[in-house]
Formats: structure tokens, sequence, C-alpha cells
């Protein structure tokens, strides 16, 4: 018998309480560090099924671990559960309708209320598993906050959470099933809030009193915009102003905070463009007459790829095939790919290794292994990454919602609790729990993935982007 078919029969007969979960954090979407909710709902979870929980990893009060069994080897799923701001949205509705029950205005744009059920799903399975067949093997689920330009992980990581894990497995939905790291590489970041100081003045009287730390904040978003010229063209910069100085125009602005986010293909890379833009805010603040106070919030590193790994979890998904969609499923998702570009629809469709007029707007296959030298540039990120510099860490994507459905957006929340959405976390709760049920009985396999790993590690060093002592927002003082 397969690992696949050992662990099936049990992961079809739990999944509907975990489709229930996943439900349940999407109706009470919740930002980053503040995932009350959703952890107290896992943790209710794993602690039924006589896991031991750890609370407060690295002083975060909404990350946990929970962990069941004994000798052999230590296996980790992550997962996710931090929703994005602004996105509510009424379920299954094709059009963009606010969700009329949701008071917060948060929806799940990027499925992360689907991430952590499944995940969750697959450590109970492999460790009830482990348990029934007497077989030696720790099963750990991390239940990781702030995903989302938050770096959650990060600070777990650098609080030492994973040093003692042989091996991390993790999925996310997508519009399409696949190997990620084969798919794509993602970029390292970081993220940084610049708070500027002034002086206030009567803006017509006596203006030349004053000094504006709105002025300094222009500055160097001008500043940095001419920098876009000067660095890779792999590397992004975003920006978003938390504090425009108030509202009164006869009032030289005292005060005002812009918040950035850097990245760039490695960590150094990253580094040093990072260090480029806090050079441009010190000039723009000496300009100005004013301070600036520079807060790092967060950063990752980019995802650091183990195709020994990769094989084996493809070869698991393989067998297991693609997202078993039906027809209602296929009739659901193409209400929603009516809205997007056809461009757009055939290019995906082609990227999973499909016809680009095939009518199926959900995937439903499995795309080849991608070759590791061809992996293309995703110019997104994840604080996986900094997991994968630590432990062998592999991934998978399930397909849970319409071809050119794009991330971060209404569309992605209204397809979240739609019955393609729950069938993807059957999928991928059963790709990456065999693929784990695979490493603690193949002491060969996780070796290998080892090896390579310390073989990678050893040429090219993990640098946590965290500096030393920085602790988590949510774990700093109001000052800090």
């Amino acid at each position: 018998m397969t690992s696949v078919q050992a662990l099936t029969p049990l992961i079809a007969e739990l999944a509907p309480t975990y489709h229930r979960l996943s439900d349940a954090v999407w109706d009470h979407p919740q930002l980053r560090w503040e995932e009350h909710d959703a952890v107290t709902r896992h943790i209710e979870l794993a602690e039924s099924e006589g896991f031991t929980v750890t609370r407060d990893i690295g002083g975060i009060p909404t990350a946990f671990q929970a962990e069941k069994g004994s000798g052999g080897p230590l296996i980790a799923f992550l997962g996710e559960y931090d929703a994005l701001a602004g996105l509510s949205q009424e379920s299954g509705a094709a059009a963009c309708r606010p969700d009329p029950d949701n008071s917060t205005g948060h929806g799940h744009g990027c499925g992360h209320h689907l991430l952590g059920a499944g995940s969750l799903l697959a450590a109970v399975a492999l460790a009830r598993h482990l348990e029934t067949e007497g077989l030696p093997g720790r099963v750990r689920y991390y239940g990781c906050p702030a995903e989302e330009a938050a770096a959650g992980k990060s600070f777990m990581a650098a609080a030492g959470a994973f040093d003692d894990v042989d091996a991390a497995l993790t999925w996310h939905p997508a519009g399409g099933t696949g190997t990620h790291s084969t798919q794509t590489r993602c970029l390292a970041y970081a993220q940084a809030r610049f708070r500027f100081t002034g002086v206030a003045s009567h803006a017509g009287v006596s203006p030349h009193l004053g000094r504006s730390a709105l002025d300094a904040a222009e500055l160097m978003n001008v500043g940095v915009n001419f920098l876009r010229e000067h660095m890779p063209d792999s590397a992004r910069i975003h920006y978003a102003f938390t504090d425009a100085g108030g509202t009164s125009p006869n009032v030289v602005p005292a005060r005002a905070e812009v918040y950035y986010l850097v990245r760039a293909e490695t960590v150094p890379q990253m580094q040093a463009l990072y260090d480029r833009v806090v050079a441009i805010a010190d000039g723009a603040a000496l300009m100005t007459s004013t301070t600036v106070d520079v807060r790092l919030d967060g950063a990752s590193a980019e995802i650091l790829p183990n195709r020994v790994l990769e094989e084996a979890l493809h070869a698991t998904l393989t067998e297991v095939g693609g997202v078993p969609f039906d027809q209602e499923d296929q009739e659901r998702a193409a209400a929603f790919t009516d809205a997007f570009a056809p461009e757009d629809i055939r290019a995906v469709r082609t990227a999973c290794g499909m016809a680009p007029d095939d009518p199926r707007c959900l995937h439903d296959g499995v795309p080849e292994l991608g070759a590791p030298e061809h992996r293309p540039l995703n110019s997104g990120s994840s604080d996986v990454g900094d997991v994968s510099w630590i432990t062998p860490t592999v991934q998978i994507l399930s397909s849970a919602v319409a071809f050119g459905t794009p991330w971060h957006t209404w569309q992605y929340v209204a397809q979240g609790k739609l019955p393609a959405a729950h069938k993807a976390v059957t999928h991928a709760a059963t790709v990456i729990a065999a693929t784990g049920l695979e490493l603690i009985t193949r002491p060969d396999l996780l070796a290998a993935a080892r090896a390579e790993h310390a073989a990678t590690t050893a040429v090219t060093p993990y640098v946590c982007p965290i500096p030393k002592g920085l602790l988590a927002p949510p774990a700093r003082t109001p000052a800090g």
C-alpha cells in the first residue's frame, strides 16, 4: 500500500471538519498579528486530536505549535490564517458586493483560511496514521501569523522555532496545481516605517518657523522614484502613506509617515537596496531640517528550493492527480472568468499545460515537473523562505479558484467558501501528508533532502533578514 492509499480514506473522513474550520476563519477575517479567532479554532481542533500545544512562539500571541508523536524524524506542516484589509465580499458573488455579515471590512484575498485548515488536516491525518500503525515519528503543526507583509515566520525563525525540524511541508491555494518552487522563485523583502518629525507652524503667518515632515516624506518618495532607474529590473519598491501630516492645510505638518516595502532576488541584494532607500530618507530629512526614525517591521528571505523534496512531492501529486472538480464547479468558476481578459486566461491555461482554448475554468490536471534551471521569477514574496533556509522545505499549489483570478482581490475572496475551494483543501492535505509519510518511512529520502540542503547552505549560508534582538511588532513596547 502506498502512502497515498494509506492516508486518502482517513483524510476523506476528516475533511468535512476542516472545511468547516476554513469557512469559520473566512467568516471572521482578521489582519496580521490579530488572528486570535483563527488561533483559538485551530488550537481547539489540535488539542482535541491529542496534540501538545505551545503558545506565544517568539513572544507572538497568535503564533503557536502543536505536536504529536514520538521517536523518528520531526516533520512540520506550516499553516497561515491572516486576512487582507478592505476585501470584504459576499461568498459566491461574481460582482463586487461586500459581505453584509462582515463587520471588519477585511477578507481572505489570498486563501490563508484554506491554507491553515489544509495544513492542520494533513498534520492530524499523518499523526493519526502513525499512532494507529505504531510508527515512530513526530508531527508538528505551526500556526503562523502575519504572512501578509509582516513576515510572521521570519520572526519565528529568528526565535529558533524551526531549528529542530527535519523537513517542512506546506501549500497554497492558487489558480493552478503544481509543485510551487519549480514553478516560481520568490523575492526577499524588507518593510519599514519612515517617521519624519518637523516643526509645526502657521502655514500663512509664519511658515518660515515651520519644518514640514510632509515635505520630507514627499522628497523621500521622489528620491526613491529616481532610484528605480538604477536598481535591478527584478527588484521592486512599494510605498503607502500611513500619516500624511493631518487634514489642515494651514498648518505646517510636524509629522508624516510613509511605509515602504523593498524586494530583491536575494537577502544581500535586498539589504543593499534597502540601505539605499534609508540613505534617501536621511537625505530628505537633511534637506528639510527634519528628523527621520526608521522602524523595520519585518523581512524575509527568498525561498531555497530542494530538488529531492520537489521530486518526492511531485511523485505523490502524480499519484493523487489533480483537484477533482465536477461540472458544477466549472460552471461556477466560469462566472468569474467572464470578467477577466481572454488573453490572460489563455496564458494561464498554457502555463498549466492545457490547450489555450480549453473550455474548463478550473485546473484539474497535473503539469510536468519543471526543470530547476528554468524556474520563472515571481515578483511576490513569502516568509516560507526563512523556513526553507533552516530546514528542507517544499510546497504544493492546489487549484482553488478560477483561471485568471488575481490574488488579493474580492474575486479571490468570493470563491473562498465554494465547494471547489474545499476540494483544494482536501487535495493539498492528501499530497503533503502522504509526502510527509514518505519522509518518515523512507530514511534514505529524508537523508538525501537534508544532504542537499546542507550542501547548498554550506556554500551560501542563511542570512537572517531580521536583525538580532528585533522583536515582532506585537511583542514590542509601544516605543519600540
